[in-house]
């Protein structure tokens, strides 16, 4: 009995580490550096959306125009602000083990008034930058919010940051793996006109591991 015990916990590690190993990578260049981040097969519609267009190459040359330091910075847009190809929303894919932590990607969408399904942007998403909240801070946001944390991610808020207040509205659906320092630099540029940075930063976005 004890060798059976033994041995589905070394099958469960050897699963949940295939899991995480093949998960997607992609990597965001930057004239003021890379990020990496992995894609979440717990959200497959927003997943494949951004590989699909990340192969395509549809990223490349777009920018991260809006950034608000502190908060997040925001890219893939068309040139007119809109939804690159017009590509059509996607469904929530909410999931309570995902918050908006700092480096975590997630896909921006229209308001509520407009959407009240939540669904997300066809191509439009952003980066959480954030600040560092006290773990009785996110506890009383959590009992107005109605959002519940668990004890590890209260003290992921607590010591890396994050935006708390996000969590359960918008879909989470990656995170920076390398390259957090690069969502501060990005984050601390000028801005002007609706957040619109003063000089503008575009993207390319490959994708290194599907």
């Amino acid at each position: 009995m004890r060798k059976t015990i033994l041995l589905f916990a070394v099958l469960l590690s050897a699963s949940l580490t295939f899991a995480q190993n093949s998960e997607p990578i992609v990597v965001i260049s930057t004239i003021h550096g890379d990020i990496k981040c992995k894609l979440y097969n717990e959200t497959p519609l927003h997943r494949d959306n951004f590989l699909e267009l990340a192969k395509a190459g549809k990223y490349d040359g777009s920018k991260f125009h809006r950034v608000i330091n502190r908060f997040m910075i925001q890219g893939g847009a068309a040139p007119d602000l809109g939804t690159i190809d017009g590509r059509p929303m996607i469904p929530a894919e909410f999931n309570p083990k995902f918050i908006h932590k700092k480096g975590a990607l997630a896909a921006a969408r229209t308001g509520d008034h407009v959407n009240p399904q939540k669904m997300s942007s066809g191509s439009q998403f952003y980066i959480v930058q954030g600040q560092k909240y006290p773990v009785d801070r996110v506890t009383q946001m959590s009992e107005r919010s109605g959002v519940q944390y668990t004890e590890e991610q209260k003290k992921t808020y607590a010591e890396v940051g994050g935006t708390p207040h996000l969590d359960q509205q918008y879909t989470i659906f990656g995170e920076v793996i390398e390259g957090l320092d690069v969502i501060d630099k990005i984050a601390a540029v000028q801005t002007h006109n609706a957040d619109m940075p003063v000089e503008d930063i575009i993207m390319t976005v490959s994708v290194v591991k599907q």
